[in-house]
């Protein structure tokens, strides 16, 4: 089975056809929990691991891991690399290096209510991301493009980043801990 980055391509084109044919098999659910620790520590569940999350000292935390906007900004990051890598690889197109920088901006205003969300947005309002690609062979410019297109419009949590998602918040009593 051929190995592109690290991608069984085989694999991937299998999963692709099974999408394909039975476009329920798309439908997924993702999930995730998060416990509070003390301070602004928070511990983060998601599948088989745990993330642990603190604000910086500068925003009353402790500064001992990112915060949530931070993880943000990285799980863009590293999906990007991932449609990179996925995408390069379907292509036959090798890659040596694939590195991501990513920054957002958020007026602190919003976030700590001095300003209704409706005058300050509480949430990034600008995100932007440089990508460098290092293929092992000459690749087109053309070739480049289309990939980094295609890799950004496919980008789940660019999408999400993107365009309005449903967002639903329940509160209720949790009788034992």
């Amino acid at each position: 089975m051929p190995v592109v980055n690290g991608v069984e391509v085989e694999h991937l084109q299998k999963v692709v056809e099974a999408v394909k044919a039975n476009p329920e098999l798309g439908r997924t659910l993702w999930r995730a929990s998060a416990k509070w620790k003390g301070g602004f520590r928070e511990e983060v569940k998601i599948r088989d691991f745990t993330i642990r999350m603190d604000e910086p000292l500068d925003l009353g935390g402790s500064n001992t891991a990112p915060n949530m906007v931070e993880f943000v900004l990285g799980a863009f990051g590293a999906c990007l690399i991932v449609g990179y890598v996925m995408n390069a690889a379907v292509r036959g197109i090798e890659l040596v290096k694939v590195e991501v920088e990513v920054e957002g901006d958020i007026d602190l205003p919003g976030f700590l209510a001095l300003e209704p969300p409706e005058k300050v947005w509480p949430g990034f309002t600008n995100v932007r991301a440089r990508v460098f690609l290092k293929p092992a062979q000459p690749v087109s410019r053309e070739e480049l493009e289309k990939l980094h297109e295609d890799v950004v419009k496919t980008s789940p949590v660019g999408s999400t980043l993107r365009n309005p998602v449903n967002v639903e918040v329940t509160l209720e009593e949790r009788r034992t801990v």
